[in-house]
């Protein structure tokens, strides 16, 4: 159904990431990958979906002057805020662990913000999902962290992994927007977009 409506359009994904590829492939959207290397960094009194709203429409400025008249260029953050804090990727296994004990019994929520970009227009959207976790043995976390390496991901887990199938006692929201983009929501963005 997206081939049809975008067909006339370029959707280009700016984004390494295999679960947000795969997403593009489920939904049949005809895309290109394009990356560039982007520092992640974003003002200190930004809080929530303000750091993730900042960070797509911050991936998207880098092609500012390379998109042609039919491209629509997809980018996105990912953060896990818990208690006022962001949560992004873990600088290494250490950092990892202390994550997942932070997140263990308690109830977090995953942001998800997305930047359309064209030449006429730019246009960012975000989604929150509530994520509680059940109480975490350290055991428990090791094993994740030496048989999964989630050091790619926001708070250092992947809910479709062995962590999400023992852990997550409950989701409220989207689940497509944990694993790393609201696939519902982009839907209709898109073809409102397009």
């Amino acid at each position: 159904m997206l081939k049809e409506i975008v067909h006339h359009k370029n959707i280009i994904l700016a984004s390494g990431s295999p679960r947000r590829q795969q997403f593009f492939k489920d939904l049949a959207i005809p895309f290109t990958i394009r990356l560039k290397e982007i520092e992640e960094v974003y003002p200190n009194h930004l809080k929530a979906e303000e750091i993730t709203n900042y960070l797509a429409e911050l991936k998207a400025n880098a092609f500012e002057n390379e998109l042609a008249e039919n491209d629509v260029l997809v980018t996105s953050d990912t953060i896990v805020w818990l208690n006022g804090t962001a949560l992004g990727k873990p600088t290494d296994a250490a950092d990892a662990f202390a994550m997942l004990q932070k997140l263990s019994n308690q109830t977090h929520e995953v942001i998800t913000s997305v930047c359309l970009k064209s030449i006429e227009k730019t246009e960012v959207f975000h989604c929150v999902t509530k994520v509680t976790f059940a109480a975490l043995s350290d055991a428990a976390i090791q094993y994740y962290l030496d048989q999964y390496q989630p050091f790619d991901k926001a708070g250092s887990y992947g809910i479709q992994d062995w962590i999400g199938l023992i852990g997550i006692s409950k989701i409220e929201g989207s689940y497509t927007n944990v694993v790393g983009l609201p696939t519902e929501l982009l839907f209709q963005k898109l073809i409102a977009y397009v």
